[in-house]
């Protein structure tokens, strides 16, 4: 896993910092649309909490949605370690990793105009199981601290069998682009005067109320950690606020 000094230095440079543009991350349809940089990448993964994540075995492809969660340029998910697919993983798989969010529903003059508006990520890498124990037991945390920063410290300590149960797997990211729309309707000059309703409707996931579990101590408040996480706030601002305070932590 990254070493906690190497993320702080590394995120001084995220802004400026490009992955190179190849054959495999090109943005080949509205090129105009597509980045490079690590800025722009990454904050497309850090706003979202599901991922899919696409191999190749034996000559079937597979995707798999899963949890993804970012140390630097490192991207982590896991799963479990009777997975026959995820074994596989043990020697190196080329993968490819995709983020997306829809923000909205773009309806124009024409079916051919119609859109949508979303931000994408793409990443390309070699995936690999991380089985050494305490590189291991890092990802183990870091799946719950990246999401609610601190917590994993208060939480009963993994146990040897649940650890041997997870498979947790690791993607430097070689190749990374990003893809966003966000704009309003883009007609044809001649259809404009067409007599029909055209506009975006905005989509947003947001968080709703929480449901405390029933079987609660007494006492047990929730931590001020998950003030993020108030009702009624965009999800992807919280997880992208989460990571902030998880990068500060490391």
């Amino acid at each position: 896993m990254v070493g906690r000094q190497q993320i702080r230095m590394q995120a001084v440079n995220d802004s400026v910092a490009s992955f190179p543009t190849t054959r495999r991350n090109r943005v080949k349809r509205r090129h105009d649309r597509g980045s490079y940089d690590h800025a722009s990448v990454f904050a497309v993964l850090d706003a979202g909490l599901l991922c899919h994540v696409a191999y190749t075995f034996d000559g079937q492809p597979y995707c798999t949605p899963t949890i993804h969660w970012r140390e630097d340029d490192w991207l982590y998910w896991h799963g479990s370690s009777a997975s026959r697919m995820l074994r596989q993983l043990r020697g190196g798989t080329p993968a490819c990793l995709t983020v997306s969010h829809l923000d909205g529903l773009v309806l124009a003059r024409s079916g051919f105009n119609h859109s949508a508006n979303y931000r994408s990520a793409m990443c390309f890498g070699t995936a690999r199981i991380i089985d050494e124990p305490q590189e291991k037991l890092k990802a183990l945390a870091g799946v719950v601290d990246r999401f609610y920063p601190g917590r994993s410290a208060t939480l009963r300590p993994i146990s040897a069998q649940e650890a041997k149960a997870t498979t947790v797997i690791g993607m430097r990211i070689e190749e990374g682009s990003a893809k966003v729309r966000a704009k309003g309707v883009a007609d044809d000059e001649e259809d404009y005067g067409h007599p029909v309703w055209a506009g975006v409707i905005p989509v947003r996931t947001v968080v709703g109320a929480a449901e405390p579990c029933p079987r609660l101590l007494p006492d047990v408040e929730r931590p001020r950690n998950l003030s993020g996480y108030a009702e009624g706030e965009r999800l992807d601002k919280a997880l992208t606020q989460a990571q902030l305070a998880y990068e500060s932590e490391v």
